[in-house]
């Protein structure tokens, strides 16, 4: 893929692995002045140490915002968002950061279930939207499987970065990939996997004036193949340069204990979704057990499928909105979606279109 130049850093050096021939190298990227201290044929970048965003104040860039997050104390809660609205809803409510969930996103632009419909365009088109809304706001989204081989993958993590999403996690379900939270689930090879995490790391390390970009690795294998098998592909992903590690479908609390000691420093992400493979884990709890990320993908579109269900009945039933409008009018919907700020842009620059709303 033309632009990667993933090998040929001043600074960066390949320390000989146990990998076999038909395995890629990951390079180990350190100091002129610093020892190879990490394993061989682990990556490692000194640019990107948690160490250095311990200190000062948060970024305006959404990505180094996420990095600062993740080295401080205290976990990230990321709501899952489907479409503008329940952004502007997460926002609202004060969260500092976002999920943009992959079977939400199919479910508001498509109409359709979890079951690798929506493309690379549909998920890039959510995020610059959801991104344009407030451009300081990490928005952490959902990649499935890259959406093809190792070239998709880097031009997914390319296009994903570009849209101004802070982070994306890329799983090791085959291509006809399924929500997480379904039965008859298949991954890859561990392989394959790797091979995937490695065009991402090489992707964000491609992209110019060194981003911070964040990249999560994901295995859905303990459904298929147990928690021992999606223990050892996290490690290895984390090996090849995975910022953070996400484990799908933990069924108990002590597994997640277990998981996070395991893959300990590298942190954790835990997805919930009421009634799915996970227990309905709060943040503080999921906290209290070490994970660093806790996601709840659903909670927006589920919560609008509820909402909008009932105004319809209720339409139906009665021939009038005027209930479920709850005494909304429309200006409070818009100031809602961000009406004061545009009325402000518009008069600073002289305009007078909005004097009056």
């Amino acid at each position: 893929m033309p632009g990667l130049d993933y090998f040929s850093s001043p600074s960066a050096i390949i320390v000989p692995s146990t990998h076999t021939p038909s395995e890629p190298p990951s390079p180990i990227e350190v100091d002129s002045t610093e020892a190879v201290s990490a394993r061989p044929g682990c990556y490692y970048n000194s640019r990107l140490d948690p160490k250095n965003y311990l200190e000062g104040p948060f970024s305006p860039n959404p990505a180094t915002r996420l990095r600062q997050m993740l080295a401080r104390p205290g976990i990230v809660v990321a709501p899952g968002i489907c479409d503008g609205i329940s952004a502007r809803c997460a926002m609202e409510a004060g969260f500092s950061c976002l999920y943009q969930s992959g079977a939400a996103t199919t479910a508001s632009r498509l109409g359709m279930p979890d079951l690798a419909i929506a493309t690379l365009n549909d998920f890039v088109q959510s995020a610059q939207m959801v991104c344009s809304l407030d451009a300081t706001m990490p928005v952490i989204a959902d990649a499935d499987t890259g959406f093809g081989g190792p070239a998709m993958v880097a031009r997914t993590v390319t296009q994903y970065a570009r849209a101004g999403v802070a982070g994306l996690h890329i799983e090791d379900q085959v291509q006809t990939k399924r929500c997480g939270h379904l039965m008859g689930k298949q991954v890859v090879s561990r392989e394959e996997f790797l091979t995937r995490i490695r065009a991402a790391v090489m992707a964000r390390d491609a992209i110019p004036g060194g981003s911070d970009f964040v990249i999560i690795g994901r295995t859905d294998s303990a459904q298929v193949l147990g928690m021992e098998e999606a223990v050892i592909r996290l490690k290895l992903a984390a090996e090849a340069g995975a910022d953070v590690c996400f484990i799908e479908g933990v069924k108990t609390a002590d597994l997640l204990k277990s998981t996070v000691a395991a893959l300990a420093p590298t942190p954790v992400l835990v997805n919930v979704i009421s009634g799915g493979l996970t227990p309905s884990f709060t943040s503080q709890e999921a906290e209290a057990m070490g994970a660093k990320i806790i996601i709840f993908s659903l909670v927006s579109c589920v919560a609008a499928v509820h909402g909008i269900r009932a105004a319809m009945h209720s339409l139906k039933k009665t021939g009038t909105d005027f209930s479920s409008a709850r005494g909304m009018d429309p200006k409070a919907f818009f100031e809602v979606m961000g009406l004061h700020d545009v009325i402000e842009i518009d008069a600073k620059a002289g305009g007078k279109a909005f004097e009056v709303v």
